[in-house]
C-alpha cells in the first residue's frame, strides 16, 4: 500500500503578519496532484489541520475544497486533530464524510477503533490517536496515572489489543500528534509540557508497522517506523533549514516500508543575516537574500535610527528585526538576556525566587507546586480551546 503522509497544515496561520492562504492553497494544489501522480492508495494527516480552534471563515473554505478534492479522487484520506484543532469542530460531520473516504479521527475513546483499508496483499489497519491533553483524556483512556506518556501509553494498548483480534499478517498504521523523543523542535509548536515532561520514548507505539507523527515541523525520522513529516510551510524563521517535505511511504505485504521525501513548494525562501546594520547593507554576500523573507539580527552597539526601513529597501522582504548589541561579557543586560535564552517559564520562576531570596532557590515541594501551577494555567487554556 502507497501512504502519502502530511500534517501540520496550520491552516490561517501567517507568518510574520504576512497572510498564508495563497501558499497553503498552492501547498493543497500540490498535494491533490502528487496523490494522482504517485497512485497514492491512502493520505494521512497528522493532526494540526487548523492554526486555532476557531479558525477563520477562509481557513474553513480551503479545507472544504481539500476534502471534496480528495475524495473526488476515491482515495480515502484519515486524519485526526491535533493540539491546535478544535477536535469537536473538527469532527463534526465525521460519520457522513466517512461514507465519501474522508475519515476524521478526533474522540480519544475511539483509538482502538481502526479505519480498515485493503490492499492486493489484505488489510491495513489505520489507527487515529488524536492529540492527547493528559488531564482531559486520562479517565476516558483509563491511564493509571497523568502525563503524555501515560496516556499514550494507554491508547497505543487499545490499539494493540484491537489488532490483537484481527486476521494473522493485518498490517497497521498508527496517527499521532506528540512529541516523540528523539525528534528536533523549531519556535513555532505551541508547548504541550505537562509535569515538566513533554517528549514520550519511541517505544510507547512498539507493535505497529507505520507511525505517522504530526506536531513537530521538521521532517525527520525518529526511527525507521517512526516519522514526522514536518510541516508543509516554515512558520517561523527557526525553520530557515528545513527541507519541507511529505513522506511517500509503501508498505509491503509483510510490513516492511521504505519511504521517499517529496518536496513541497517554497513560496518564497528564508533567511537569517546577523550584523551591523551597515554591513547588512553593503555586504555582496547577501546579495541571494534581496528576495528572501529575512530576519536580521542587528549587532550595533546602539540602536540605529529607522532600522527596519533602511533595510527593506535593500531586502524588501524582511519581516522581523532582533537586535543584539555587541557588549561587554560583563554588562548587566546582556548577561540577563543570556540567562533567559533557552530557558522555559518555569526555570525562569525557579530563578525569580532564587533572586528575591539572595540566591537560595526553591525546595522539592515549592518546585512541585510552581510546576502544578503553571500546568493547571495551560490545562485551563486547552479547557477553555475545546469550549469555544
Amino acid at each position: 500500500m502507497r501512504i502519502l503522509h502530511t500534517s501540520d497544515w496550520h491552516l490561517g496561520r501567517s507568518f510574520h503578519r504576512v497572510p498564508m492562504l495563497d501558499a497553503q492553497a498552492a501547498y493543497l494544489d500540490h498535494l491533490v496532484s502528487t496523490v494522482r501522480t504517485h497512485e497514492v492508495d491512502a493520505v494521512v494527516v497528522a493532526g494540526d489541520v487548523y492554526d486555532r480552534a476557531v479558525p477563520p471563515l477562509s481557513a474553513v473554505e480551503l479545507f472544504d475544497r481539500a476534502l471534496h478534492r480528495l475524495a473526488g479522487l476515491g482515495v480515502p484520506t484519515v486524519m485526526i486533530s491535533g493540539n491546535h484543532d478544535s477536535a469537536r469542530r473538527l469532527g463534526v460531520g465525521a460519520g457522513l464524510m466517512g461514507r465519501a473516504g474522508i475519515h476524521l479521527r478526533t474522540d480519544p475513546a475511539a483509538c482502538g477503533t481502526p479505519v480498515v483499508l485493503a490492499d492486493a496483499h489484505g488489510d491495513v489497519a489505520f489507527y487515529g490517536l488524536p492529540y492527547l491533553e493528559p488531564a482531559l483524556v486520562r479517565d476516558t483512556l483509563k491511564a493509571p496515572k497523568g502525563g503524555h506518556e501515560a496516556v499514550l501509553t494507554a491508547a497505543m494498548d487499545q490499539v494493540r489489543a484491537d489488532l490483537a483480534t484481527r486476521p494473522a499478517g493485518t498490517r497497521s498504521v498508527v496517527l499521532a500528534h506528540a512529541f516523540v523523543a528523539g525528534g528536533e523542535p523549531s519556535d513555532s509548536e505551541r508547548d504541550i509540557t505537562v509535569g515538566g515532561v513533554a517528549a514520550v520514548p519511541a517505544g510507547v507505539f512498539d507493535g505497529v508497522d507505520y507511525v505517522a507523527l504530526g506536531h513537530l515541523h521538521g521532517s525527520q525520522q525518529v526511527t525507521e517506523r517512526v516519522r514526522y513529516s514536518g510541516s508543509p510551510l516554515a512558520y517561523s524563521f527557526s525553520e530557515t533549514h528545513h527541507r519541507k517535505t511529505m513522506w511517500l511511504i509503501d508498505l509491503d505485504a509483510p510490513g516492511r516500508i521504505t519511504g521517499e521525501r517529496l518536496d513541497c513548494p517554497v513560496p518564497r525562501p528564508l533567511a537569517r543575516i546577523r550584523g551591523r546594520l551597515d554591513t547588512l547593507l553593503e555586504d555582496p554576500a547577501l546579495d541571494a537574500h534581496e528576495q528572501s523573507w529575512v530576519e536580521a539580527t542587528l549587532t550595533d552597539p546602539a540602536r540605529p535610527p529607522e532600522p527596519m526601513a533602511r533595510l527593506q529597501e535593500r531586502f524588501p522582504h524582511a519581516l522581523s528585526l532582533v537586535f543584539e548589541p555587541d557588549r561587554d561579557p560583563d554588562d548587566p543586560a546582556g548577561s540577563y538576556a543570556r540567562r533567559l535564552a533557552g530557558r522555559d517559564d518555569h526555570q525562569i520562576a525557579e530563578d525569580f525566587v532564587a533572586h528575591v531570596r539572595g540566591g537560595s532557590g526553591p525546595d522539592a515541594p515549592e518546585r512541585a507546586v510552581l510546576r502544578a501551577v503553571f500546568d493547571d494555567v495551560r490545562v485551563d487554556d486547552a479547557v477553555r480551546e475545546v469550549s469555544r
